[in-house]
């Protein structure tokens, strides 16, 4: 199979394999359709309980019940290092 990449995705990916990250070109576009198809594969799995979190927070919104965005933000920031600690 060939594939024509724009000019500048090819550049990103020899900078990413000169950079040592990967082997090869091959190596770097195997991965990158790994990685993809994992994230197609679980938004697939996970379609229904999105909408559902989305429709839940469009109902908040709604009827007023929104966070102010620095407290958003921090509570994702707490959420964050929690999933960092062991």
């Amino acid at each position: 199979m060939t594939i024509q990449l724009k000019p500048e995705l090819e550049a990103l990916v020899q900078k990413d394999v000169q950079r040592g990250s990967y082997g090869s070109v091959e190596e770097f576009v195997a991965r990158a359709v790994e990685m993809l198809h994992e994230q197609e594969e679980w938004l697939a799995e996970n379609r229904a309980a999105i909408a559902a979190q989305v429709e839940h927070g469009f109902e908040q919104a709604s009827r007023g019940d929104l966070v102010d965005g620095d407290e958003a933000r921090h509570a994702l920031q707490e959420r964050r290092e929690a999933r960092r600690q062991p």
